[in-house]
């Protein structure tokens, strides 16, 4: 099933960047797209995890440079019957962390400095072991393409901006390629969140519920998430938001309106059902 959409998700961006090269551009302008969409996509397959982690200048460590970290790892891909995957620490004073990878047997681990700092050995457990539930349900490769989507529609917005200072698709009148490219300026944000939200917010409830049978403590991946919210609100992380959903808690911070269209379910919810979870295991 993650399969297929993962095949969705980069038809949806081909099909994206044409329309829009099209609004802009005119044929011309979908045939640039067309190239642009079949570059981004073999990138996206292969190389986005590679972009995410060097977007947060995450670093690739040794079992001896994070011996603690590595052997948390380690116990619960034993736990899970996962393959080991390769664990990166971001310097960063915001505690959070996210997963990424095309599949289990290419997959990373990234956490932050931040989040080393303030959770317990099993509340720590309990964030690894939610980024490990991703990896097993294949999250992780549907993420990473919905942030090179998100990044996609940012760009078409750029681009219209770009075609109504200099002119764009000759119209008789040019005002057919002004109010698409108006469109385009409103609507994409609006598009890049909504793409965010539809793949990030039920599966983020699931890698709740796996983390918590993969570490076998519920509450300490509750107590996690209560400290990381309020990390997150304390020192906010200078985060794209492209790539918001793929952290375990939201980096972006904002008001009632913003938390609406988050693409993190409540932080509230999630924790009343981990409790429910630890007083009803079975």
């Amino acid at each position: 099933m993650n399969n297929l959409k993962t095949t969705f998700l980069l038809v949806l961006l081909t099909l994206l960047l044409i329309f829009a090269g099209n609004l802009i551009g005119g044929r011309g302008g979908a045939m640039i797209a067309f190239v642009i969409a079949m570059g981004m996509n073999f990138i996206s397959y292969w190389f986005s995890d590679k972009i995410v982690l060097a977007m947060y200048r995450a670093k690739e460590v040794t079992e001896n440079e994070a011996p603690a970290l590595y052997t948390a790892v380690r116990m619960l891909v034993t736990r899970a019957n996962l393959p080991m995957p390769k664990v990166y620490i971001m310097e960063n004073p915001t505690p959070n962390a996210f997963a990424t990878g095309r599949n289990p047997e290419h997959a990373a681990v990234a956490v932050t400095t931040g989040i080393l700092d303030i959770l317990s050995k099993d509340e720590l457990a309990g964030v690894l072991a939610h980024e490990l539930a991703h990896v097993q349900h294949r999250d992780i490769l549907i993420s990473t393409i919905a942030a090179a989507i998100a990044g996609a529609i940012s760009m078409l917005a750029n681009m219209a901006q770009w075609s109504m200072m200099f002119g764009g698709r000759d119209d008789r009148d040019g005002r057919g390629n002004i109010v698409a490219s108006l469109a385009l300026i409103i609507l994409a944000p609006i598009a890049a969140m909504l793409v965010q939200m539809a793949v990030s917010r039920s599966r983020e409830f699931e890698a709740d519920k796996g983390g918590a049978i993969i570490s076998g403590s519920p509450l300490s991946l509750a107590n996690a998430l209560r400290k990381l919210d309020r990390g997150v609100h304390q020192i906010p992380m200078d985060a794209n938001p492209a790539t918001a959903h793929m952290f375990i808690v939201s980096p972006l911070t904002g008001n009632a309106f913003f938390k609406l269209f988050s693409t993190h379910p409540p932080i509230e919810e999630r924790i009343a059902r981990l409790e429910q979870m630890a007083l009803n295991p079975y």
